[in-house]
């Protein structure tokens, strides 16, 4: 992959709905996010400000 694939895949952006749905936050963390970024937001921004409670 060069560096204009890596950037790409980065900057795509996201709904916060389906972000919060596919790595299965909980609605608290969802409105958190929300409140951060609005309903869309880029992958990057998403994967690296996203809370998860540890399932085990």
């Amino acid at each position: 992959m060069d560096g204009a694939e890596k950037v790409a895949m980065g900057s795509e952006l996201w709904s916060v709905f389906d972000f919060a749905r596919r790595y299965r936050l909980t609605i608290r963390e969802q409105n958190r996010l929300l409140m951060l970024f609005g309903p869309v937001a880029s992958a990057t921004d998403l994967l690296s400000n996203a809370r998860r409670n540890q399932l085990i």
